[in-house]
């Protein structure tokens, strides 16, 4: 094993969608009717698997009008769901870098929002050789194809590489295309996995 491939949400940086409903409705009640009724997170997942954010837009304002302002700014403050680096991983990556370990990501990942997260935070990503967002590729974890094509573009055998993901059916993706899999539960338990394994 020489390189090691991270997801981004709830591995490099939190994600909680709910922030952004707190912010603008008020009433719990209300809100985890909204968010249940348009299934808003499946529908949000189509925009990770490729759909542009205007016709995904488009199409849940039709249905629920009502809220067509708060949909339209899912866009513009989706950065906001994001609430910073998960605590610890930063600086293994940094230490995994400095010791020269090829590092690699694989997200599900809106291919509109993707670009000015992205470039916030450059300078945490310019550590990556690789980044392969599932948007722009319209496959999602844990779509085999979608680790094989991110594997032939990084340059690396399946067995090469250390995958690391929060979601068990996504380790298990990245596992049955040969890779080794890490389920990440917190920075403590990927460092001692990454000493075991002789990369920190």
């Amino acid at each position: 094993m020489t390189a090691v491939v991270f997801d981004v949400g709830n591995v490099l940086y939190g994600w909680d969608p709910d922030r952004f409903f707190r912010a603008r409705i008020a009433d719990e009640g209300e809100r985890a009717r909204f968010v249940a009724e348009s299934d808003f997170l499946a529908w949000h997942e189509e925009l990770d698997g490729g759909r542009s954010f205007a016709e995904a837009a488009l199409d849940l304002s039709g249905r629920f009008p009502d809220y067509a302002e708060l949909i339209r700014a899912w866009s513009d403050d989706f950065g906001s769901t994001i609430t910073g680096p998960v605590p610890g991983v930063h600086e293994i990556v940094e230490a995994l870098d400095e010791r020269g370990v090829p590092l690699f990501a694989i997200t599900n990942f809106s291919a509109d929002f993707w670009p000015p997260f992205a470039e916030r935070e450059s300078a945490f990503f310019a550590r990556f050789r690789d980044i392969v967002v599932s948007g722009r590729e319209k496959l999602l974890k844990p779509h085999p194809e979608l680790y094989r094509r991110a594997l032939d573009r990084f340059g690396i055998a399946p067995d090469e590489a250390l995958f690391v993901d929060d979601r068990p059916i996504n380790v298990h993706g990245a596992q049955a295309v040969g890779m080794r899999g890490h389920l990440f539960t917190g920075a403590e338990g990927l460092r001692r996995r990454l000493e075991a394994e002789g990369l920190l």
